[in-house]
């Protein structure tokens, strides 16, 4: 595609249009209340949220994309001034609240923007989620997908939310199970963002039949999602609080503990600290990027040994105060594996450039699509 056209998730002046595909703050550094270039595109549920976190935005640049709609634009070539018709669809992309992926076609051909997604299997959402996106495309082939990338490296296998909401289950004290007795009088921390998670708090909750505190800002963002009286910031009336993820550090841990006894849990696809807790009181606070329940996959495919199934075993102590769930929002190695086998795309990027652990997709996923690629620069411009 022609540049000078639309922008996803980047905010430089140039374009035409501008396509939002979630609310996460990587996805809207240099987008700010006064905002004025050009139109937004997001989903519904996205533009609700989006005065929360951007007050005072003019709400009039908005333009909000129902899922599984084609949605026609009318733009200018800037190279040929002649009028160029983008068509583009937003696609339930199951990361959090408001995520959607867009799928653009066009004189250009065909391109598939996923922003950040999972895309689990045996899950309905992203069944019907698939179901759409191949309703959409029928015979016609994606020419470059642009694929969140976070999780490509055969590293990182983690089990599906729903297993992981157990396993974090596992440690919740709770009179009904027997294994957890040594946490029957601890409070319990879970750290998460200021917007997803909603479905493991969900969990939780339903499955104690308990109040969940959370922060101000967040019980907001919870109301905004329909979720009224089942969250609180009442400290009294629950022993389960899900405090901000920038917050949740070991002296917060140790500062509570000096207070009443409690234990944090921290639901994150990568692991959240270098090696696991051995008793000595050490904890060193940094993101494993390799080691890690490794399967060993090569760039042909070949898969060695099993994957992570997911059993409480897997979940982590990382400290006397802190286990760690393999909880995550971006697809694993494999899913990531089944889209593309599913796209076929022609040509692929990541983007996802910043996180330490990301590979150019071809270097793994070349040979599905049957094309040998170069590694490129990580972008995601069009």
């Amino acid at each position: 595609m022609e540049k000078g056209l639309i922008s996803v998730d980047r905010w430089a002046e140039g374009s035409q249009a501008y396509f939002l595909t979630n609310l996460h703050t990587d996805h809207t550094q240099g987008l700010s209340s006064t905002w004025a270039m050009a139109p937004i595109f997001c989903s519904r549920v996205t533009a609700k949220l989006f005065p929360f976190k951007f007050p005072n935005f003019n709400l009039s640049l908005l333009r909000v994309l129902d899922l599984g709609s084609w949605h026609s634009l009318s733009l200018i070539s800037p190279s040929t001034g002649s009028k160029v018709t983008v068509q583009v669809m937003a696609i339930d992309a199951y990361h959090c609240p408001g995520a959607v992926m867009f799928l653009f076609r066009g004189e250009f051909g065909c391109m598939l923007n996923t922003g950040d997604f999972r895309w689990e299997k045996n899950c309905e959402r992203p069944t019907l989620a698939k179901e759409m996106l191949l309703n959409a495309l029928k015979d016609d082939a994606v020419d470059v997908l642009y694929l969140d990338n976070m999780y490509c490296n055969p590293t990182f296998q983690f089990p599906t939310r729903e297993v992981a909401a157990k396993q974090v289950l596992f440690k919740i004290p709770n009179r009904d199970f027997s294994f957890n007795i040594q946490f029957l009088n601890h409070d319990i921390v879970i750290g998460i963002d200021t917007l997803g998670k909603e479905d493991l708090l969900l969990h939780i909750l339903n499955a104690l039949n308990v109040k969940i505190w959370v922060w101000p800002e967040r019980l907001q963002t919870m109301h905004l999602l329909g979720f009224h009286d089942i969250f609180t910031t009442d400290t009294s009336l629950t022993r389960v609080r899900a405090i901000p993820l920038y917050s949740f550090s070991i002296n917060t841990l140790e500062g509570l503990n000096r207070m009443h006894p409690t234990i944090g849990i921290i639901p994150f696809g990568l692991p959240w600290v270098v090696k696991p807790f051995e008793g000595n009181g050490k904890l060193f606070d940094s993101l494993l990027t390799s080691g890690y329940n490794r399967s060993k996959v090569s760039s042909k495919g070949g898969k060695q040994n099993d994957k992570s199934n997911g059993n409480l075993e897997s979940v982590k102590r990382f400290h006397k105060y802190v286990y760690s769930v393999q909880y995550s929002d971006h697809s694993s190695y494999l899913e990531i594996e089944e889209f593309i086998k599913l796209v076929q795309p022609t040509s692929m990027k990541g983007i996802v450039s910043s996180s330490s652990c990301n590979v150019d997709p071809f270097y793994y996923f070349g040979r599905i699509c049957g094309i040998n690629q170069p590694s490129q620069k990580l972008d995601n411009e069009h």
